[in-house]
């Protein structure tokens, strides 16, 4: 009946959110409407403009009035373009393009909104994108799709790079749709009260859901209570909101504490967040923006005894009692739902179902304070102030992450010294400063680094100086001296400008990041908007009108418990307690498995055992029985004998085992285990096991997954027998266990239960001991278990053409990957995995390098371990490597592990969808090619939620690594040719002399920049390994790891609009310099491996695609290995191909040129073709029993390779063997 109602209850929740979704999405699918078009001139503004035909009117997409769009005066990274839709609007998405015909574009920008062009917000892909890219010439146009999407009225396009060759040029146009909202202010004194019929309402479901926006830190959003003290209260605490549900069973044992759900933070923001709340039964979700936490509920929850009605933004009622402190919520509510119903909406109409009390608008009031963000370390303001003023005074909010830096500086005239303002370890200094003395410091405050508004009041007049803090007067003090305070006319906040300014200001804790509010010097509120315009002091590096404080720590990036902190930019775990390391706390610091840590030399003791590595699960303690197997002794609490009297089915006993891990922990060390058994003992006078007569089982055993067990000691789960069933030597031959002999005499059935997919034994149910002289007994051992299968498993890589398929890898915040690998190779890749743009990779680089390289959408990265001695030494070598937020790191051997920091902000997921295989080879025939297209065409339509548009996209390359092997006889070859729509190429060639040309244009204008290699012939049917690495300019080109050469472009640094990757022959027609035509019209005849472009994988797309693939395949392309074996190589058998194909048979009717007319020289030649047959026949014949015996003496040794894999692989890792060196090995 519960799996029943628990079934319900979920199907439910499951019906109320897709009910929720569908009334939060709207008819998302068609809110793709443009908005800008039709907007009056009035709409548009901008932070300057070049001349009145530049001017924001012009900025319509695909418009060429004006001069063609919009240009500000200066191009620098102040500018902005602003879009007003005249009221909040859905917003899906937005397209740029330049400005018409000229070099004016914008190659990355943010995207900033507003409901009344005050207080911004960014727009934020994922959790850490805060940039947009833009355009890679003035006319193709560049969508970005916005998920989510955004409420807003007004929009602002803020340009953060452009092409260097012009200036910020932009054309703009927003998609999206109307958007239909009710709201209500609240004011910190009113509230609403909904009331309602009992009828209508299900006492074990609640779904509520709403918007909201403040700039205060704390109050109630909503409160339903009843009469026994039960409750549910959504309350905003410190900028995070706080779900509190409350039973009257709360008063009862501790299991039944009320619950308490916290998400979201910096919620004071003033922007909308938007809440869901969903309980159904024991299943509660709370959803806060993108953020979800999921609960199931313990204990008596499925019932509340709550009152019909239900109070948002405070507690209005009379007689409710409150068990914490209440404030009224302060600020808008909007699209507020209880149940279905729109409650902002009977308040509207004045409905009696609710009760108003205090204050209610239906209009959202926008706030005056004007936030300014201090992004960096070399931030400032420069606020004027009155010259030799003999009073100072100025007050301020500030936020911020950080413990230390300069909040103020203000510089004295008569003391030729400085007042200092600075955060330090949190807390606040305020430091006079005098030239020849000691600094005097007044300290205030503490922990203000929480991310919290603090409000901050410094005054000084006469000798006196006082600081609050939050309107705590820390202390007063006098100053040293008669001197009487005269300020200098400048005030510097959260940072000090350089030297070159000639000011006395200093920092010597650093610049300040973080955000600032309501700032006033002299009782005057600043105007920040005429410090943005430059009518006003000096800036440097702020962000006015928003403040762009993120929190890191949500969600909890730190595994395992780790206690999350941060700064401005990134954020620290602290791992201490946690049983785990590293960056993110993911890497367990215990072994997996009692057999790892008998590999590591450990002998028999306790020891800590993570059975799932960095997974979820915790470690804990157990014995580890060091024999030469290394047995897992996981005891439990009852060990003891215990005796059983009295027992009937009606009053059954059952014993109950409770062991030292929980059952997840348990189930990870048998899943990992090769083998596991428990010993049960039952001792039986006159008590039956089994009823013969009915098959009934009277006693059984319950396992790990709660099933009920009749079968016993020694038996396999489909063969009911005890251990002498089985053996044949039961007292009674006409049963299958001792004990159903059901004699009054002591016996027993003892046996190892050994199917580990049952165990461990959690319950033994005895049911037949209520009769005369009825008695059992009964032991159960701890669970044994030995063995490892993840670590001892091994595959061969034989050829460089050899693979293994694995699932998508999937590591989307973190993964570590560990295996064992010899060789005798000098390169190979051992694992990869892609995405469409994301990629990880680990290799083999080169004999002394092993390689882990990877892109999670900012780029190509990559770290490399790098050794004294070589790795391909065919001996065992262990290689680590991990990816998380933090950072990524690869360990090999004891060799010092190499960590490559992620970007403070930028692409954070990692997504993979191919499978994960290790390279392949390619053998071409001759005028075949493969073609990678990098061109995307997008049909778009208006029924698709898009835009109606055809373009390609706009890729570009400033960097990019090529890696391939190849094996050739044929001059001139095409090895690899990339070409883009701006008539830009590459082109790696074999000359007509055999020679290496990489050739690279990468402007249309100009001769491309030639590399020659001419030290040796390429075209020698050897296989040569390639590299290139291009960073803009500079190109660095290795051949065959001895070779290397760095040269610098002349002909640009990128290319623009990528269009297709070709391997061999170049079937398209295209402007090329004459030797890349001539080797592309001959294109390439020979074997190909390894090719990789930066992510791209040519080879594995059009071979081993994972799913449809941009490629395509002319000609005889098919999956082959480059290594040469037995003295011939692909290209040898390609050549003897080529000679039987224009041999042709011989016309018999021809005269041989040179025959032989004598009979002597015909016989002898004859004999010596007979005696020549027989010793090739007796040759072969020999070489057949030679490969006979040898493939006998391989059978014989694979199977016992097969009986006993895991003691050869383990005496491999313990005595390194030799190998054949041309034997060529990857283990993993």
């Amino acid at each position: 009946m519960g799996s029943v109602l628990g079934a319900l209850l979920q199907a439910l929740l499951l019906l109320s959110t897709q009910n929720w979704s569908s009334i939060e999405a709207g008819d998302s699918y068609a809110c793709d409407d443009p908005l800008v078009a039709a907007l009056p001139q009035a709409a548009f503004s901008s932070s300057s403009e070049l001349s009145s035909s530049h001017g924001p009117g012009f900025a319509r997409l695909n418009r060429r009035d004006g001069a063609g769009g919009w240009s500000p005066l200066v191009s620098n990274k102040y500018q902005w373009l602003q879009i007003d839709l005249g009221e909040r609007m859905e917003i899906t998405s937005v397209a740029t393009q330049g400005g018409y015909g000229s070099s004016n574009w914008v190659t990355s920008y943010l995207l900033m909104f507003s409901d009344s062009g005050r207080n911004w917000k960014q727009y934020r892909q994922e959790d850490s994108i805060w940039g947009f890219s833009g355009n890679a010439n003035a006319d193709s146009v560049v969508y970005a799709r916005l998920q989510p999407s955004i409420k807003a009225r007004v929009l602002r396009f803020i340009p953060v790079e452009w092409n260097p060759k012009g200036r910020i040029g932009m054309r703009i146009e927003v998609f999206g749709c109307a958007y239909r909202s009710e709201v209500v202010d609240l004011d910190g004194k009113s509230s609403l009260l909904y009331r309602f019929d009992q009828k209508s309402l299900s006492p074990m479901k609640d779904i509520i859901s709403l918007k909201f926006k403040t700039m205060q830190s704390d109050g109630i959003l909503l409160h339903r209570e009843g009469p026994n003290g039960d409750h549910l209260t959504l309350e905003l605490r410190g900028g995070k909101l706080f779900f509190l549900i409350n039973s009257g069973e709360a008063r009862l044992p501790s299991a039944h504490s009320p619950i308490s759900l916290t998400l979201g933070s910096l919620l004071d923001d003033q922007h909308w967040h938007s809440v869901l709340i969903q309980r159904v039964g024991k299943q509660v979700n709370f959803t806060v923006d993108e953020h979800r936490h999921r609960f199931h509920a313990q204990g008596e929850f499925t019932y509340l005894d709550l009152d019909y009605e239900i109070s948002f933004g405070g507690i209005p009622a009379p007689g409710k009692s409150v068990s914490f402190p209440q404030k009224n919520f302060h600020g808008c509510l909007e699209n507020l739902y209880y149940n279905g119903v729109d409650i902002i909406n009977l308040a509207k109409q004045q409905n009696p179902q609710i009760l108003t009390t205090g204050n209610v608008s239906f209009s959202c009031s926008q706030p005056q304070s004007m936030p300014v963000t201090f992004l960096s370390s070399r931030s400032y303001l420069a606020l004027p102030g009155s010259s030799r003023e003999d009073e100072v005074s100025v007050t301020f909010q500030f936020r911020t992450w950080n413990k230390a830096g300069l909040l103020l500086f203000i510089e004295l005239e008569l003391v030729s010294g400085g007042l200092l303002l600075v955060l330090s370890d949190g807390t606040l200094k305020l430091e006079l400063q005098q030239p020849g003395k000691s600094p005097s410091d007044i300290a205030a405050g503490a922990g203000l680094n929480d991310g919290q508004w603090h409000a901050i009041s410094l005054s000084a007049k006469r000798n006196h100086l006082s600081v609050a803090v939050d309107g705590h007067v820390a202390s007063a003090a006098l100053w040293l001296g008669p001197e009487q305070v005269c300020s200098g006319g400048v005030y510097y906040f959260g940072g000090c400008p350089d030297a070159s300014f000639g000011s006395k200001c200093k920092s010597p804790s650093g610049g300040f990041q973080g955000c600032m509010r309501l700032i006033a010097v002299g009782g005057k509120v600043a105007d920040l908007i005429a410090v943005q315009q430059g009518s006003l002091g000096n800036f440097s590096d702020l962000l006015i009108d928003s403040c762009g404080i993120s929190d890191r720590c949500l969600p909890n990036y730190c595994e395992h418990g780790g206690e999350c902190s941060q700064s401005w930019n990134t954020f620290h775990c602290n791992c201490t307690g946690t049983a785990y390391r590293g960056a993110t706390c993911h890497n367990s610091i215990y072994e997996q498995s009692c057999e790892a840590y008998k590999h590591r030399g450990n002998t028999s003791g306790f020891y800590y055992i993570d059975a799932d590595g960095s997974g979820p699960l915790g470690p804990f303690l157990l014995y580890c029985n060091m024999t030469e197997t290394a047995w897992t002794v996981i005891q439990h609490n009852g060990s003891d004998l215990t005796r059983v009297r009295n027992a009937h089915p009606e009053n059954p006993h059952a014993g109950f085992f409770g062991y030292v891990a929980s059952m997840e922990q348990l189930q990870a060390t048998i899943s990992r285990a090769e083998h596991c058994e428990q010993e049960v003992t039952y001792y039986c006078r006159k008590s039956r096991l089994s009823n013969k007569q009915g098959g009934v089982p009277l006693s059984w055993w319950v396992g790990r997954t709660n099933e009920t067990h009749t079968y016993w000691g020694g038996s396999a789960p489909d063969v009911h027998k005890c251990t002498c069933g089985l053996e044949g030597t039961c007292i009674d031959s006409q049963y299958h266990c001792n004990c159903d002999a059901d004699r009054n005499e002591w016996t027993n059935d003892t046996g190892f239960l050994s199917y580990k997919e049952h165990l461990p034994v959690t319950r033994i149910v005895i049911t037949d001991t209520n009769r005369p002289h009825s008695e059992a007994a009964y032991k159960l051992g701890p669970l044994l278990c030995r063995g490892d299968r993840s670590f001892w498993n091994s595959a061969s890589f034989n050829t460089e053409a050899s693979y293994l398929h694995f699932p998508t890898f999937h590591g989307e915040l973190s993964a570590d990957v560990s295996f064992f690998f010899k060789t005798t190779s000098s390169s190979g890749v051992f694992l990869e995995n892609l995405g469409i743009t994301d990629f990880i990779r680990i290799e083999l680089r080169s004999p002394t390098a092993v390689t882990f390289s990877f892109d999670v959408g900012n780029g190509p990265f990559e770290i490399s371990v790098q050794s004294p001695t070589q790795f391909n030494d065919n001996q065992w070598h262990h290689v680590r490597v991990e990816r998380n937020m933090k950072e990524a790191s690869i360990q090999v051997d004891q060799l010092s592990p190499k960590t490559q920091p992620a970007p403070a902000d930028g692409h954070v997921l990692l997504q993979l969808n191919s499978q994960l295989f290790v390279e392949i080879s390619a053998y071409f025939g001759a005028g075949s090619s493969v073609i990678y297209n990098f061109q995307e065409n997008y049909s778009l339509s208006k029924n698709s939620s898009s835009h109606a548009a055809s373009f390609h996209g706009d890729m570009k390359l400033s960097r990019e690594t090529i890696k391939f092997s190849f094996r050739t006889t044929r001059a001139p070859s095409l090895l690899l040719y990339m070409s883009s729509f701006y008539k830009e190429y590459l082109s790696i060639i074999i000359a007509k002399n055999g020679s290496l040309q990489i050739r690279y244009k990468l402007n249309r204008y100009q001769e491309p920049d030639v590399i020659h290699f001419d030290f040796k012939s390429m075209a020698d049917g050897q296989l040569h390994h390639i590299q290139i690495d291009r960073e803009e300019g500079v190109v660095f080109v290795e051949i065959d790891e001895d070779t290397r050469r760095q040269v610098h472009l002349s002909s640009g640094t990128e290319f623009s609009a990528v269009k297709s990757l070709v391997l061999g022959r170049i079937l398209e027609h295209g402007e090329m310099d004459q030797e890349t035509a001539l080797a592309g019209a001959q294109g390439f005849t020979g074997c190909l491996s390894a090719v990789q472009l930066s992510h791209v994988a040519p080879l594995k797309a059009a071979l081993h695609p994972s799913h449809p693939a941009p490629v395509t395949v002319t000609g005889h392309v098919i999956e082959s290995s480059c290594v040469a074996q037995a003295g011939t190589d692909a290209t040898s058998r390609e050549r003897t191909h080529s000679l039987a194909d224009h041999s042709g048979a011989i016309d018999e009717r021809q005269p041989l040129a040179h025959a032989i007319k004598s009979d002597s020289a015909v016989i002898g030649g004859l004999i010596a073709v007979v005696i020549f047959i027989l010793l090739c026949i007796t040759a072969i014949a020999i070489r057949i029993y030679q490969q006979k015996r040898l493939y006998k003496r391989n059978e014989a040794k694979r199977s016992e390779n097969v009986d006993s894999a895991e003691a050869v692989l383990k005496s491999e890792l313990n005595i390194q063997n030799t190998v054949n060196e041309n034997q060529k090995e990857y283990f993993f």
